[in-house]
C-alpha cells in the first residue's frame, strides 16, 4: 500500500511541471517579449540590432563619424547624440538612421561642431 502511495506521489510530482506547457495560451504560457525585442519575422527589430546596423552604416560612409556620432535606440525611436564636423554630416547622419529597416522616428540630437 505504501508503494503504491509513494509511486503515485513520485508519479504526480513529475507530471506537474508539464502542467505549464499546454497548447493553449493561457496566462501560464502568454507570450510577454515586448514589441520591440521581437525578431523581423514578428514585427519589430530588436533595438540592439537597429543602434548596430546605423553604427556600421555610419562606419561604411566617409562623410559620419561613427565615433563621433551617439545612437540609442529604444522601441524603435533613435536618438542621435555627440558632435558632427558639419551640419552636412548631421543631416547625412539622420538620413542613414531614417532609412534603417525598424526605425519608426529619428530624434536628432547631434551638436555641430566645427574643428
Amino acid at each position: 500500500m505504501k508503494t503504491k502511495l509513494l509511486t503515485a506521489a513520485v508519479a504526480a510530482a513529475l507530471m506537474m511541471p508539464l502542467a505549464g506547457y499546454s497548447q493553449d495560451r493561457s496566462p501560464m504560457t502568454k507570450d510577454t517579449t515586448p514589441p520591440a525585442v521581437k525578431k523581423e519575422n514578428g514585427g519589430a527589430f530588436s533595438d540592439a540590432a537597429i543602434t548596430s546596423k546605423i553604427k556600421a552604416e555610419y562606419a561604411k560612409d566617409k562623410e559620419v563619424s561613427a565615433m563621433s556620432i551617439h545612437v540609442d535606440t529604444d522601441k524603435g525611436v533613435v536618438k542621435l547624440g555627440g558632435t558632427a564636423k558639419s551640419q552636412t554630416e548631421a543631416d547625412k547622419a539622420v538620413s542613414i538612421a531614417k532609412g534603417v529597416q525598424g526605425v519608426s522616428s529619428v530624434k536628432n540630437e547631434i551638436k555641430v561642431q566645427p574643428k
